[in-house]
């Protein structure tokens, strides 16, 4: 298939802009990029699937995320409001994850990829936590996310806090998802919940495993002050150093969050090889600080970012980023729109590869043919200098009209293909209907 007729905004390292642009797509691969004139005539007999003056561009990637969370939408609480986080884990999260059986596990799953496919986020890396429904609840999910078309790599939470036969359900649902998920639009790698729920014993099983398996792990880090409080009671260490401790951190490891963290445990970060993932949004709703993303990236951690569960609109979440930190730092000259990029898509695509095998985030010969045309009519010259504010004061989610992942195309002048929506939102009602009733 040939994409033709539109705006290349290839992104990678060399993010060039090619006006009147075209790709080919061979299989599951981009195998030419060029001008339209050029690639027609050297492609006469390719299927042409028209942009009609859109952007074409890679897909989305989110760095961390809960599928699971989509069935907390308009849920009303049966305790007074939660104060701090600890009580939002324990009066919300940990409530909902207790009631999920294996059909809210694929509905909210479903739910989040239509989510996904509508905003152009064609990658995702979740974390799942469903407590009483732990084995082959990774598999409900990659059913879904097969379904949908999208690609995605998954994890179990694994938390002491229910018991230790939880516990070890939890490492052995990891264990045998990675074994199984080999294929180029599924992966696995090792979840933990975070440090506060997890003890000396239950982190060491966890890195015997994974070390076996050769995979690192996508755990949650001093998101909050009580993460901080835990470990040093604990352990006289704090979050990062009580981590690095036990082997858990590394180049193939996400820590997500990272808000609590002081200047040793940033050096201790960047020395493993630590990818970092930052959700603004998130951080923001649950009002537990604003991770120092600048100081991480001056010194050299692969920051990226993700939603914990909030939509999968990472146009809105690069907005976040952009803003949050100006306003946190009182000083409008932070956080530039090229660092938001930095972080969005290219660290993204960077953490992504940690679970695939061709390159990601780009439109470039041999990078998955994962490509999204955009419905964005500058009002003002665009160029590849200027683009990232583009990206921030003007792109949406909203303005996606295609979504195509690995060659396949999920949706089609805003029409899903893969997926029926009507039916998969009403079903969802249903169960979380019931699930809050559950709780």
């Amino acid at each position: 298939m040939l994409i033709a007729n539109g705006t290349l905004v290839t992104f990678g390292e060399e993010n060039e802009l090619i006006p009147n642009g075209a790709l080919l797509i061979k299989g599951d691969r981009i195998a030419a990029v060029g001008t339209t004139t050029e690639l027609t005539e050297r492609y006469q007999h390719e299927e042409i699937l028209d942009a009609r003056g859109r952007l074409i561009m890679p897909g989305m990637i989110c760095g961390h995320t809960h599928f699971y969370g989509a069935f907390a939408r308009g849920m009303s609480l049966k305790t007074e409001p939660p104060s701090d986080f600890p009580q939002i884990l324990e009066y919300v999260w940990w409530r909902l994850d207790k009631a999920l059986n294996p059909d809210d596990v694929r509905f909210s799953a479903l739910v989040s990829l239509v989510d996904a496919i509508r905003n152009g986020t064609t990658t995702l890396i979740d974390h799942h936590s469903s407590p009483n429904a732990v084995a082959g609840s990774l598999d409900v999910i990659a059913e879904a996310v097969t379904e949908a078309g999208l690609r995605a790599c998954l994890c179990y939470e694994v938390s002491d806090r229910d018991g230790e036969e939880t516990t070890l359900e939890g490492i052995r649902e990891n264990e045998r998802f990675i074994k199984e998920a080999s294929r180029d639009l599924l992966a696995g790698t090792f979840g933990l919940h975070a440090s506060l729920t997890l003890s000396d014993e239950t982190l060491q099983r966890a890195v015997e495993v994974a070390g076996e398996l050769n995979v690192g792990f996508h755990i949650h880090v001093a998101e909050d002050k009580a993460d901080v409080a835990d470990s040093l009671k604990k352990s006289g260490l704090r979050v990062v150093e009580r981590l690095e401790k036990a082997g858990i951190l590394g180049e193939k490891t996400i820590a997500a969050h990272c808000v609590h963290i002081d200047a040793y445990e940033t050096d201790t970060l960047r020395e493993t090889g630590t990818k970092v993932v930052h959700n603004p949004r998130s951080n923001m709703s649950n009002a537990v600080g604003v991770a120092d993303v600048l100081r991480m990236l001056r010194r050299g951690i692969v920051v990226g970012l993700g939603n914990d569960g909030f939509s999968n609109d990472m146009f809105s979440e690069m907005k976040t980023t952009y803003r949050l930190h100006k306003l946190a730092q009182e000083d409008p000259r932070v956080m530039g729109a090229d660092q938001v990029l930095e972080i969005g898509v290219r660290n993204n695509a960077r953490i992504a590869s940690l679970f695939f095998p061709k390159a990601l985030g780009a439109l470039s010969v041999g990078a998955y043919a994962d490509i999204i045309l955009l419905d964005y009519v500058p009002t003002t010259p665009l160029d590849a200098d200027n683009l990232p504010w583009h990206l921030i004061f003007g792109m949406s989610g909203g303005q996606v009209s295609t979504t195509i992942v690995g060659g396949q195309v999920l949706m089609r002048d805003r029409e899903l293909l893969t997926l029926d929506e009507e039916a998969i939102c009403a079903r969802s009602r249903e169960l979380a209907n019931k699930l809050w009733a559950r709780m």
